[in-house]
């Protein structure tokens, strides 16, 4: 399923293919992302960083097995050839789907890379079987929040109790057109 966007404004391109949530680039990026949302964490309600034993533990309890074949994938996004973001889809039910970790390095925003990455999975989505994606994120990540707006998720009530769970997007999918 790679999927390319034409070159940007900034001339730089971008690439979009499933990965092995193991692979040395998912981990990376994996580490990236779970060290930035935990450190915002706990800035943001106690003014410090994640401690190092503590963001250790965070980053393996949750090893991304969901998303993986056959009911989930993850999906690396690639900017000028190197790895730059992730977002994971997996089923959750018949006909829907949760999106999950999207996430774009942080010098790499704002240069299209983020509705690149919702747009391939928003497609793995369909090819899952979905009609329908959910999601959850927190109301100080004002960045994915907005980009889920732009792309037409809605607010709606929560479909989980998530610890970290404060906000709760939905999307009806349109069917592929031949």
């Amino acid at each position: 399923m790679p999927i390319s966007s034409a070159p940007s404004a900034s001339s730089a391109s971008w690439a979009v293919a499933p990965e092995p949530v193991g692979s040395a680039a998912a981990v990376a990026l994996w580490r990236a992302y779970y060290t930035e949302v935990s450190d915002r964490w706990y800035e943001l309600r106690e003014g410090r960083r994640t401690d190092g034993a503590e963001l250790e533990r965070g980053i393996a309890a949750d090893t991304g097995a969901e998303l993986s074949p056959p009911a989930g994938v993850l999906l690396l996004a690639r900017h000028d050839g190197e790895p730059a973001g992730t977002a994971g889809v997996h089923l959750l039910a018949p006909g829907t789907a949760e999106l999950t970790r999207v996430f774009i390095l942080p010098g790499l925003r704002g240069k299209g890379g983020g509705a690149v990455l919702l747009t391939a999975a928003e497609e793995a989505a369909r090819a899952l079987g979905a009609t329908r994606v959910l999601l959850d994120t927190r109301h100080d990540l004002v960045e994915a929040r907005a980009l889920y707006v732009r792309h037409g998720y809605v607010e709606g009530p929560p479909h989980n109790t998530g610890t970290y769970a404060e906000r709760w997007y939905r999307k009806d999918l349109t069917p592929r057109t031949a």
